[in-house]
Parts: structure tokens; C-alpha cells; sequence
């Protein structure tokens, strides 16, 4: 019998704003006593409790399911560099999750599913790590690099390292015409 038991139907009063394109796909209730809520999973993204937007799954830097925790880390723009944008971690966001369904394998999925190229690589004084990332309605790749933690944003150095970086990725991964 619990072979074909559905999830109920989220909530009208738990559904994000969804656009009109939006669809979801998985939901979970929050409860970590923070005022609970819900995690929805929709096919442009991610809506977690306590934020007024979508985080879409290109802005996800990493997503960690625990067995009863699912913690994201999201993406914040640092500063826009020609045909890319420098990005950094925001702090983790967890959720502990009472019946989490299919919402980590839909989460994991759809994150993995926007990577398109992922690289690291030694910069001068750290590391950085250059992505091509899938964005739902926008044609192409979409570029970012991520900088290690204390490897300085604002030095030149770094910079034109990264935009060269950025330039071999694209130049290796651009379609062949033929």
C-alpha cells in the first residue's frame, strides 16, 4: 500500500510566488522550530523559509543533505568582470527537513544538472574556481569564478589571472562549427 502513497499537495498558504513557467517539483516542512515553513523545489529553483525570492540553482554554490538537515550555501555576486561575474560564498542556510521526500534528490539533481564546466586552479596568492553554469531561460553558458577563502578580490594579479582563466574555459568549451 505505501508504494503508490502520493505526497500531499503543498499548501496554498506555503506556495512561494511562483512565475508563470514555475512548476514545483518537491516540498518539505521545515522544522527546526525557527517559525517552520517550507523548502520548495521548483524547475528555475530553489524557495527556502524566511527569503522573498527564489534562489535558482546556478546561485547554489553547494547543497549538503545530511540525512535530516539540507544545507545551502548560496552564491553572492563580488563584482562583474567582462563575460563573467566574481561570486563568493554566503553563509549556509539549513534547514531541518520532517519528511523530506523527494526534496534532496531533486536539489542535487537540478544543481548538478546547471554545471556545465567546473575547474579549480592556483591563482596568485590562492585558488579560484571557474564555472560554467545552465540558467533556466537564458540562452548559453553563464560564467562565474569563485575565489578561495583569502584569496584577495581586488588584486590585479588575481584578476587578469582570472580572465584568463575565464578565456581558455570558454575557448575549450565553445561549440565547434562544421
Amino acid at each position: 500500500m505505501g508504494l503508490f502513497r502520493r505526497k500531499p499537495k503543498l499548501p496554498p498558504a506555503d506556495r512561494p510566488p511562483l512565475s508563470a513557467d514555475e512548476r514545483v517539483l518537491a516540498w518539505a516542512a521545515v522544522g527546526d522550530g525557527a517559525g517552520g515553513g517550507v523548502v520548495v523545489a521548483t524547475n528555475l529553483g530553489l524557495w527556502l523559509p524566511g527569503r522573498a525570492d527564489r534562489l535558482g540553482w546556478h546561485d547554489v554554490h553547494k547543497a549538503v543533505w545530511s540525512g535530516r538537515e539540507l544545507a545551502v550555501t548560496p552564491a553572492e555576486r563580488v563584482a562583474e568582470r567582462d563575460g563573467y561575474l566574481l561570486v563568493a560564498d554566503r553563509p549556509a542556510e539549513s534547514h531541518l527537513l520532517l519528511d523530506p521526500g523527494e526534496l534532496p534528490h531533486q536539489v542535487r539533481e537540478r544543481v548538478t544538472r546547471s554545471v556545465a564546466y567546473t575547474q579549480h586552479h592556483p591563482v596568485p596568492g590562492g585558488a579560484a574556481r571557474v564555472a560554467a553554469r545552465r540558467v533556466a531561460g537564458v540562452d548559453g553558458l553563464t560564467w562565474t569564478v569563485r575565489l578561495d577563502p583569502g584569496t584577495p578580490p581586488d588584486d590585479p594579479e588575481v584578476l587578469a589571472e582570472t580572465d584568463r582563466l575565464v578565456a581558455v574555459a570558454r575557448a575549450a568549451t565553445a561549440p565547434v562549427d562544421g
